[in-house]
């Protein structure tokens, strides 16, 4: 008989309302540690007796429980045989970039080496051209749930936008001025330096980029975190966490005109039938694009959620429909955010690819709540 460890379950409520991932806090046990790391855990719930794959991840556990099994004691128990690593971030050979997949259908690319400029640069307006230069470090193609390609890359109107990507159009050093936003004067560059999981509830990548001035000089230090959940009947989280610190001296970051756009930055695909839903109360932030998406079935929604303890929270939200373009800015309007060496600038949001038109609000309410309660026992 497997051996079971009692498990706190208190956030199983609040998670399994939108099918989100729970993170478990565990008891410190080294075969509970060793059995997790081997991938020999599962969760039973002693009530129905069910159980549901689970994943080991630097001491917590998590998993993704189905609303019909919210009630109930859970347990971790192990496993003879390791659970299947249906989620997996690997170097594509035919890209060269960092592919996420669940069950070999691909989630997102996160392009970590430098894309060139495509043949259609010549399209480009030679007003624009400026524009249209080599990039990485951002998320394209992002999919949703039939298959469509949710974000859009290189758009000849304005050929910097690059999908999802975190960049700031004013970024000054040594009272200079660079744009990480329209890639000028200050560009991220791959280290080579990025470690991937896989597993049974997530798939991650996590990349260290240097952004270095005029091609040259490494003026900040960036690790960006990107994990994809398995999909559930009501869609697939994506967690974003980015950690990014000054090297050698301040570096100040601030929005165009520092009230207009800067921070996450989403260009996505065109949306017929587009609508924007944004919210903003108190803490609780949350925004979303929905439509039908190209190559989609129906309607599809991307809903995006700042975590709370960003700094300068809550965002504004910025919107171009004519765009495409929905973003939660950072940092607050008519300031520049320093950045120190030694003191790293943590920010982190979920992002929801959801089927399906706009939610109730109640429902984006207990996303916000199931990230938020994952997030602090992750980092408890």
């Amino acid at each position: 008989m497997s051996r079971h460890w009692r498990i706190d379950t208190r956030a199983v409520s609040v998670c399994t309302a939108v099918h989100a991932p729970c993170a478990f806090t565990v008891p410190v046990d080294r075969q509970l540690q060793t059995h997790g790391e081997r991938g020999l855990l599962r969760l039973v719930n002693l009530r129905s007796g069910r159980s549901v794959e689970a994943q080991w991840h630097e001491g917590c556990v998590w998993a993704i429980v189905a609303p019909e099994d919210a009630a109930g004691q859970w347990v971790a128990a192990t496993d003879e045989q390791p659970a299947p690593a249906r989620l997996r971030a690997y170097r594509d050979r035919r890209t060269r970039q960092i592919l996420i997949a669940e069950d070999n259908e691909p989630i997102l690319q996160y392009n970590y080496w430098t894309v060139d400029r495509p043949d259609r640069h010549a399209q480009v307006s030679a007003e624009n051209r400026i524009y249209s230069r080599a990039r990485s470090d951002y998320i394209h193609p992002l999919y949703g749930a039939s298959g469509e390609v949710m974000t859009e890359d290189w758009p000849i109107d304005h050929p910097h936008h690059r999908g999802i990507y975190w960049a700031w159009p004013e970024v000054d050093y040594r009272g200079e001025r660079g744009d990480l936003h329209a890639l000028q004067r200050v560009f991220a560059y791959p280290t080579g330096r990025y470690r991937v999981v896989d597993g049974a509830v997530f798939a991650q990548v996590e990349a260290e980029s240097l952004w270095r001035w005029d091609g040259q000089e490494p003026v900040v230090q960036e690790w960006a975190i990107i994990r994809a959940y398995r999909r559930s009947a009501q869609g697939r989280c994506i967690d974003l966490t980015f950690h990014i610190t000054a090297l050698k001296e301040p570096v100040l970051l601030a929005r165009r005109g520092t009230n207009a756009y800067g921070g996450l930055n989403m260009r996505l695909s065109a949306i017929q039938g587009q609508r924007f839903i944004k919210h903003t109360e108190s803490k609780q932030a949350w925004a979303g694009a929905f439509g039908v998406f190209p190559g989609g079935k129906g309607e599809a929604g991307i809903l995006i959620f700042p975590h709370a303890g960003n700094p300068h929270h809550p965002p504004d939200w910025v919107e171009y429909p004519n765009l495409n373009w929905l973003q939660p800015t950072f940092p607050t309007a008519e300031t520049r955010y320093e950045l120190r060496p030694g003191h790293p600038l943590t920010l982190r949001y979920r992002l929801w690819i959801r089927p399906g038109g706009e939610p109730e609000p109640a429902v984006w309410q207990s996303q916000w709540q199931a990230y938020h309660q994952a997030m602090e026992v992750e980092q408890s």
